[in-house]
Formats: structure tokens, C-alpha cells, sequence
């Protein structure tokens, strides 16, 4: 299958997910909460997609949800609120959210090969799973990332739903790290795809960004995430102990799951590997250490 082909599937599918949570939030019974109506119509539309990965034994028709997701979800949610539309830190929040949402979709477009090909890691977490594999694909790989995220929109929601402060130093700030934080994300996708172009085999990454740190791209990710807590801190602050969840959950996934699952991988395929592992910084950027003289 072509890669034009399959995201014109992946795109069917997503308009099909999007219409049946969409069909909630219109005609779906009153729950008395937005948030909840919110996060139902998310888990409707994860199932729509998860279907259409069964069906094409694809588990990677997923991947792209994460990014498409949060800017329709803000929209739904303003549009139901009905936040005043001069709602200045909103129109920030939502600048920084489609920011995002176009960095890392694009990414996901570029990269891309087509549905012949499938992310590594899902075959693994299936077969591990043995017989209870489709539960595996359906919690591990579709509703566990939807709720990750759904946790990182709470402060989009504090921002959209407490309206009487106004913007000030903390949204600057927060409007900074969202902004810097996605170009590192960008920066870093770059120089790893001008890398990959054209080193040898076996060779590990250790230039520009990714010599300050082994994951950028995690990095900056979870500094878009850190800054959607500081816009809701910035609206809500009697909410600090929730508006936060979403980004401690993205570094606490990075750190336990994604970040190991890529870091064997490395080990295993490149030799050189491990004495990147010994200089440069497992995810905050800073200055590598030295080599070893005479290190084997």
C-alpha cells in the first residue's frame, strides 16, 4: 500500500472518530459535566480508531491521534463553554496547542512510510500479551496514550472554565517554554533525519541537540506539556494540585516506559551506543561529560 493510500485511511478513519465523539457532544445524554462529556467523546473516538487498527492489523493507525487530538478538543470545549472569544490567555493557550499539534503531525507525515509498516514497539507489547493481545493492543497502545493526553488537556480546561484573571508573568512564561519547547522538539527531529540520512551502519546519534541529551525530542515534548500546566496554573491557581497531572504522567512515562524501550534498542543495534550512555545526559540537556581516555 502506498503512502498517499494510507493516509487517506488513516484520514477516513479520523474523520469517522472525530464524528462519532463529535455525535456525543451534540446529541449524546447530559452527564452534567463538560470535562466528562469531553473525555467520553475522546475514549468514542479511540475506539473508532483502535477498530480501524484491527482491521488493517496495524496498530500505528494510532499514532497521529495524539497530535490531532488536543486543538479539535480545546475548540469542542470553547464552543460549549462559550469563554468570551477575546479570552487573550485562551488565544495564547491555543496558539501554543496548534503550534504543537502542526510540529508534531507534520512530523508524523514526513516520517511516515505507509501502512505496510508498523511502530516496533506495538508487535512487541502485543506478544508479550499472548492471548489477551487485543486487550494489550486495545488498553496498552489506543486508551492508555488517550488518557495521557486527555490528563495534559486539564489546564486547557482551567483556562477555558475560570476566565477572571488576567494574563500576566506566568503566562509569558508559560507562553515561552510552549514555544521554545516545541522548536527544540523541531530542531531535534531535524538534525536526527539529517543524521539518519547519511551515517554508517550501526551509528548512534551524539550531535548538535542530541549531544546535550540523548532524548531531546522527549524533552521538549514534555516542556509543551509543563507549559499547558503553567497557562492553568496561571488561570486557576486554587487548581495547582491537578493542572500539572498531565506533564508529571508524560515524564513519568518517558522516564519508565518509552525512554528504556529505546534505549535497549540502542544497545542492541549499535555498538557505540553505550559510550554515548556514559557522556551525555539520559534527558535534561546540558553539556556532556568528557570521553575516557583509553576507554574501551
Amino acid at each position: 500500500m502506498s503512502k498517499t493510500e494510507s493516509i487517506v485511511r488513516v484520514g477516513v478513519a479520523y474523520l469517522l472518530a472525530f464524528g462519532a465523539g463529535g455525535a456525543w457532544l451534540a446529541w449524546g445524554p447530559e452527564t452534567f459535566s463538560l470535562l466528562l462529556d469531553g473525555l467520553i467523546a475522546d475514549l468514542i473516538a479511540t475506539l473508532v480508531v483502535f477498530a480501524a487498527s484491527r482491521l488493517h492489523k496495524n496498530s500505528s493507525f494510532y499514532d497521529a491521534y495524539w497530535s490531532v487530538l488536543p486543538p479539535l478538543l480545546m475548540i469542542a470545549w470553547w464552543v460549549e463553554i462559550g469563554t468570551p472569544a477575546n479570552s487573550a490567555r485562551a488565544w495564547l493557550v491555543l496558539g501554543v496547542v496548534v503550534f504543537w499539534s502542526i510540529r508534531l503531525t507534520g512530523n508524523w507525515l514526513y516520517a511516515f512510510p505507509g501502512l505496510h509498516h508498523e511502530d516496533w514497539r506495538y508487535p512487541m507489547l502485543r506478544a508479550k500479551a499472548g492471548k489477551a493481545e487485543a486487550l494489550a493492543d486495545l488498553m496498552g497502545i489506543h486508551v492508555f496514550p488517550t488518557l495521557q493526553v486527555f490528563a495534559g488537556m486539564l489546564p486547557v480546561y482551567a483556562v477555558l472554565t475560570t476566565t477572571d484573571r488576567g494574563i500576566g508573568w506566568l503566562d509569558a512564561l508559560a507562553l515561552l517554554i510552549g514555544i521554545g519547547a516545541v522548536t527544540l522538539s523541531f530542531v531535534a527531529d531535524l538534525q536526527m533525519y539529517r543524521f539518519a540520512a547519511r551515517r554508517r551502519p550501526g551509528q548512534a546519534m551524539d550531535r548538535g541537540l542530541w549531544s546535550w541529551s540523548r532524548h531531546p525530542n522527549y524533552f521538549g515534548e514534555f516542556g509543551f506539556w509543563f507549559a499547558l500546566g503553567l497557562f492553568g496554573l496561571a488561570a486557576a491557581p486554587q487548581h495547582w494540585w491537578w493542572v500539572f497531572l498531565g506533564a508529571i504522567g508524560m515524564v513519568a512515562m518517558f522516564q519508565g516506559a518509552s525512554i528504556p524501550m529505546m534505549e535497549q534498542r540502542s544497545l542492541e543495534r549499535r555498538p557505540d551506543y553505550q559510550e554515548i550512555i556514559d557522556r551525555v545526559p539520559r534527558f535534561v540537556p546540558r553539556p556532556p561529560r568528557r570521553a575516557k581516555v583509553g576507554a574501551a
